[in-house]
């Protein structure tokens, strides 16, 4: 057998992909499962963007577009973000990829050396650490509490900043916490990293998902920041494999030629089909649906702590819930693990997101219908008596 790289040792498993392989079994004996599980949107593309896609096929729009997107949706996205967002940004800026995955591959190759020290939050998304291991880098994880909303501070940047490290990698809202970075506390913790030279990725794939007040990307605080989005989350086109990095002017050649070499482009017909998302009737509704996500949200939330589940930060994003079991249990492994053998409720124990707060903590997922968040809580309620 070949000797396989260092770096596959150190690549982090993700059990959220386990527990969904555990829950597909499940269902293929018969059992009723009701996943809280994967973060996927029950909800798909809307039609005008399928037919889109349809035109394009018949049309023979399948080929090799320019590495950096086609110009007609970088301008898209451009408008997009000054529209909604209150960050006007050059299309030129923009770099189209294979998913958020794409994004965060290129950014990480372009801007991460072997031995450099890149410190994320814990709690955070597991993947997002293999990326800066792919790149030769090394994953930080510092433990961030409820009260900072597990979210990265500038206290934590001015205590482990040492001499390897060479940025952060945050996301907000955050998965597992669905949780935002308060703008003021951002605009400290941005300044921080830029005080020591270092580099702010920030993951907003799920900006357009927010339930209190309407987000601003953090490109109005400094425009150097690398923005990391995705198609995926509030498009509603998970599959497609379809999302962009903003970066700025001086360094988009670079990631360009990295993109060239490593991507080709990404898929043509997404591309294409992916304009259709901003037209003014598909936004109506796609801002439909962010509500349904509210209303799931409003009604898991205080069934959760009436069942001792409690919720130390409330989230105001995405479609997840972080709630604390240690009223119940002691081991969010075998927790997630009954649930699922007994009450045939999927979700994913606190390990999958960093050692800190491991053993007392389930992620919920609530991408699923208002229906069987119902009948998840009853079966949850039968489960905890």
């Amino acid at each position: 057998m070949p000797r396989l790289a260092n770096r596959t040792n150190h690549t982090v498993p993700f059990y959220a992909v386990e527990v969904f392989k555990q829950a597909q079994a499940l269902g293929a004996q018969g059992k009723d499962i009701i996943s809280l599980g994967i973060g996927e949107p029950d909800f798909t593309a809307p039609a005008q963007v399928i037919e889109t896609l349809e035109r394009a096929a018949r049309a023979g729009l399948s080929g090799y577009t320019p590495p950096a997107g086609i110009p007609a949706l970088r301008e898209a996205i451009a408008h997009y973000y000054g529209t909604y967002f209150s960050a006007p940004v050059d299309p030129a800026r923009i770099l189209v990829t294979a998913g958020a995955s794409g994004a965060l591959l290129m950014s990480a190759m372009a801007l991460i050396n072997p031995g450099d020290e890149v410190l994320m939050p814990d709690p955070s998304y597991p993947a997002n650490q293999n990326f800066i291991t792919a790149a030769g880098g090394q994953a930080r994880l510092i433990p961030c509490s409820a009260e900072n909303r597990y979210q990265l501070s500038a206290q934590d940047i001015e205590a482990h900043w040492g001499p390897a490290t060479r940025g952060v990698l945050i996301a907000s809202p955050s998965n597992p916490t669905g949780t935002s970075i308060a703008r003021p506390a951002l605009r400290e913790l941005v300044q921080a990293v830029r005080a020591r030279g270092g580099f702010v990725i920030m993951d907003e794939i799920y900006l357009g998902l927010y339930y209190d007040e309407a987000p601003q990307s953090a490109l109005t605080l400094d425009e150097d920041i690398i923005i990391i989005n995705s198609f995926s989350k509030y498009f509603h086109m998970t599959g497609w494999r379809l999302g962009w990095l903003i970066a700025p002017l001086a360094i988009m050649p670079a990631i360009e030629k990295l993109a060239a070499s490593l991507a080709i482009c990404a898929p043509a017909l997404a591309q294409h089909a992916a304009l259709t998302c901003f037209a003014p009737e598909v936004m109506r509704i796609y801002d439909t649906r962010r509500l349904s996500f509210k209303t799931r949200r409003d009604y898991l939330l205080p069934e959760f702590e009436r069942l001792g589940l409690h919720v130390p930060a409330a989230p105001d994003g995405a479609f997840y819930i972080f709630a604390d079991i240690s009223a119940h249990s002691d081991d969010s492994e075998v927790f997630a693990r009954n649930l699922l053998n007994v009450a045939h409720v999927a979700a994913v124990p606190g390990r999958d997101f960093g050692v800190a707060h491991a053993r007392q903590t389930v992620r919920f997922s609530y991408a699923t219908g208002l229906d069987r968040l119902h009948e998840a809580i009853a079966r949850i309620e039968r489960f905890l008596a």
